[in-house]
């Protein structure tokens, strides 16, 4: 099975959240399952150098975006035994900087109608005429229609299905109508008939759904809830006209990357067999964060960004009591000017309990959840969520609310039975959070159900294995 895999970001190239992780790890999984999967992305200016020098150019082409005849660079490499390729363009990617970012450009339209465009052309070049392109979030949305506007009736094209994969549906990609002909040379019977219109605009995501022949997102919880008006981002309706093809599978986390017996970035390797080796991290975590050191205090740990999206309406609602509980808190992220405003006072004036990092720093994320005794992730949605996988790989606990992934990956802890793997609430009310988070609290006192709570985490198999395994199931689904 030959698999085209078309992502915006992916890591270790260019990373803005959890689609650079999937589309690293995902590819990664599915060639230890014996696909042909490659990956393709945008040739960004922050592309590490000493990965952008090991880039090696295969071809040069023209990509017609509206009326503009573009030039395109293709570039490749090989990484851990997958082949990468990357779209060159330095009007588009090359964003130079203190806020060269990947996205939120008033081109952002153009931008990614020419790399949607590129793609489709870049199979020729290179002699790879997928079985699938998988197609993910609003950037790529257009692949399918395109296809099947202008390739479908080429022989080598005819054949290929696609899989668009809503790893967020608040982004959706939405533009005025002129795109249909400026940009993306497509009639306006697309808008007129309701294919792409979306509130008098143009939506790419929109598009994807319509298009594409299966519609995947990232937890069984998350397809669900987004068939809802509160979730649904106005697509509510869409999207239960399409359920027929909608499915959820679950986000894993790299393994290989992230594993306390060979992790880099902590202090001490441990395993579930020397979980004392994980109390020498919380106590030098405290120690460089400037917090008491001591094992017997409990330690929550957040790695997050720090929008209204993540639940921090709830923690800023509690802070004042939250801070007289024997506790410390660390908080690591950049985000809303208001909580990373909140955090930054509570750490200054709590300082040997509370300890603010407004910053992107991933060798002390990996120490956080090596470190912490619990996560908070209270999100009022979550997609899939990495975090909460990431804490129970390190034995830590998370404290979540049970929407989307965040439902599917954490079981309570059951007082009766001893089973669980975290503690979670339902309602996105504070004090609900707080009663948890106590409870916890509580709950850490006692070592013995803490331990084999921490165990039951780290057995938690959130690998990409079973996840890359459902994916060539909906692959053959879609080609049979």
């Amino acid at each position: 099975m030959k698999v085209f895999y078309v992502t915006s970001e992916c890591w270790p190239f260019v990373k803005t959240g959890g689609l650079g992780d999937v589309s690293y790890a995902l590819p990664k999984a599915l060639k230890k399952e014996g696909v042909d999967v490659r990956v393709i992305l945008p040739k960004y200016s922050t592309i590490p150098t000493y990965l952008k020098d090991k880039l090696r150019e295969i071809a040069v082409f023209n990509v017609q975006v509206g009326w503009r005849n573009q030039y395109c660079g293709l570039l490749e490499m090989e990484y851990e035994g997958i082949k990468f390729y990357f779209i060159d363009n330095e009007y588009y990617f090359k964003r130079d900087g203190e806020f060269a970012y990947l996205y939120g450009y008033g081109d952002d339209a153009e931008r990614f109608t020419f790399f949607s465009e590129a793609v489709l052309k870049v199979m020729e070049k290179i002699d790879f005429y997928p079985d699938v392109i998988h197609i993910n979030d609003w950037h790529t949305g257009m692949i399918p229609l395109i296809l099947k506007d202008r390739y479908s009736h080429l022989e080598k094209y005819s054949n290929i299905k696609t899989l668009y994969t809503i790893h967020n549906l608040q982004y959706q990609g939405v533009f005025g109508k002129e795109v249909l002909g400026d940009l993306l040379n497509l009639s306006y019977e697309y808008y007129d008939n309701k294919s792409v219109e979306y509130y008098g605009g143009v939506s790419f995501m929109k598009a994807g759904i319509v298009f594409a022949d299966k519609v995947t997102t990232v937890s069984k919880t998350y397809v669900d809830e987004i068939q809802t008006e509160f979730y649904g981002e106005g697509l509510d309706g869409l999207l239960r006209e399409n359920s027929h093809k909608l499915e959820g599978i679950l986000n894993g986390i790299d393994y290989d990357l992230n594993n306390p017996i060979t992790d880099p970035n902590i202090f001490f390797k441990y395993d579930i067999n020397s979980l004392e080796n994980k109390v020498k991290n919380k106590l030098e975590l405290q120690k460089i964060l400037g917090l008491e050191v001591n094992p017997d205090i409990p330690l929550i740990g957040i790695v997050s960004r720090l929008v209204s999206q993540k639940g921090f309406d709830l923690i800023s609602y509690i802070m004042p009591e939250l801070v007289r509980e024997d506790l410390q808190l660390v908080v690591l992220g950049t985000g809303e000017h208001q909580y990373q405003s909140m955090f930054n006072y509570y750490s200054s004036r709590y300082c040997k309990k509370v300890s603010a990092r407004i910053t992107f720093d991933s060798g002390l994320a990996q120490q956080i959840y090596s470190g912490s005794d619990m996560f908070l992730m209270p999100s009022l949605f979550e997609p899939c969520g990495i975090g909460q996988m990431m804490a129970m790989r390190y034995g830590t606990l998370p404290i979540v609310r049970e929407t989307g992934g965040l439902k599917d990956t954490v079981s309570p802890y059951n007082k009766y039975t001893g089973e669980g793997n975290g503690f979670s609430f339902t309602n996105y009310n504070a004090h609900e959070m707080l009663y948890c988070i106590q409870k916890g609290l509580e709950l850490y006192k006692d070592k013995n159900i803490w331990y084999n709570l921490v165990k039951n985490a780290m057995y938690t198999d959130n690998s990409w294995k079973k996840s890359a395994q459902k994916y060539i199931e909906v692959y053959q689904g879609i080609l049979n």
